[in-house]
C-alpha cells in the first residue's frame, strides 16, 4: 500500500488536497457551510486561481450555479 501512495501521490499533502477537493459537493448543504469546507480542501491544494474558480463551480448546488451565471 505504502509503494501505491508514493508512486501515486498518496504522501505528497497537495496532492491529497486537489483530490479531496475534487470529491467535495454542496449537495444540501448551506452554502457557507460549503464554502468552509471547499476552503479547507483549497489551503493546500495551491491551486491556481482560474483554476479555483472552475472547481468552486462544478461543485456547488446546480440550481445555484445557474443563478451566479445569470448574474454575470
Amino acid at each position: 500500500m505504502t509503494d501505491i501512495r508514493k508512486e501515486f501521490g498518496g504522501e505528497d499533502e497537495e496532492l491529497v488536497k486537489v483530490a479531496e477537493l475534487r470529491r467535495i459537493e454542496q449537495g444540501g448543504k448551506t452554502m457557507e457551510k460549503f464554502v468552509q469546507k471547499f476552503r479547507r480542501a483549497v489551503r493546500e491544494s495551491r491551486y491556481k486561481r482560474r483554476l479555483l474558480v472552475e472547481e468552486f463551480k462544478k461543485r456547488i448546488n446546480a440550481i445555484i450555479c445557474w443563478k451566479l451565471m445569470e448574474s454575470e
